[in-house]
C-alpha cells in the first residue's frame, strides 16, 4: 500500500474553491501511482471523525480497509429504500492520462456538506481502491426516482484491507 502527500496549502472551503485546478494536482498523483488501474475513489474529511488526526485517520484505513471504524456511527446517505447493503461510496475510474476525479470530490464534499450539514466541508483524504475487490450497489433514496452508482461493499469483508491501493493524504502545508 502507498502513502502518497499531495501539499495543498491553497485548498481551503471558506469560500468555494477551485476544484478543477487543485484537482488536476491530485489527478496527478493519481495517474503516477495507479496508471492503468480501475479503482474507487473515496474521499474522507477528518472533521468527520473528531479525536483523530488524519495521520491516525490513514493508519485505520491502512489496517482496516475503512474509514468507517465505529459501527454505532451512522454515516451520511447510507440508509437508502431497498435496505441495500453499502460500505463505502466512491467514484469509480479507469486511471487514463485523461482522468478527471478529484475536481468531482471535492465540488460533492463542498455543496454536499453545505446541504447535509450546513456549511462546506475540506478533504484530507482520498483513498483508493482496488475496483475489482469491490462490488457495485445500484441504490434509491426516499423522494428521487433515479438509481445510484456511488455505492459499493466489499467483495471480500474479511479482508477488506487488502481492496486499499493506496492513500492520498492532502497535506495543508
Amino acid at each position: 500500500m502507498t502513502i502518497i502527500t499531495v501539499p495543498l496549502p491553497d485548498y481551503q472551503v471558506q469560500s468555494e474553491p477551485d476544484h478543477r485546478r487543485i484537482g488536476r494536482r491530485v489527478d496527478d498523483a493519481v495517474r503516477a501511482h495507479f496508471a492503468g488501474r480501475k479503482i474507487v475513489a473515496r474521499g474522507v474529511s477528518a472533521e468527520d471523525h473528531p479525536g483523530l488526526t488524519v495521520d491516525e485517520l490513514i493508519g485505520i484505513i491502512l489496517r482496516t480497509g475503512t474509514d468507517r471504524y465505529d459501527p454505532d456511527r451512522a454515516g451520511d446517505r447510507y440508509a437508502n429504500i431497498d435496505g441495500r447493503h453499502i460500505d463505502l461510496f466512491g467514484f469509480r475510474r479507469t486511471v487514463t492520462p485523461r482522468m478527471r476525479l478529484f475536481d468531482q470530490l471535492s465540488w460533492g464534499f463542498y455543496h454536499g456538506s453545505i446541504e447535509i450539514h450546513g456549511r462546506p466541508t475540506r478533504l484530507d483524504i482520498v483513498s483508493i481502491y482496488d475496483a475489482s475487490a469491490l462490488r457495485a450497489v445500484l441504490h434509491r433514496y426516499a423522494g428521487r426516482e433515479d438509481a445510484k452508482r456511488d455505492g459499493f461493499r466489499f467483495a471480500d469483508p474479511a479482508h477488506m484491507a487488502r481492496a486499499v491501493l493506496g492513500v492520498i493524504k492532502l497535506g495543508r502545508e
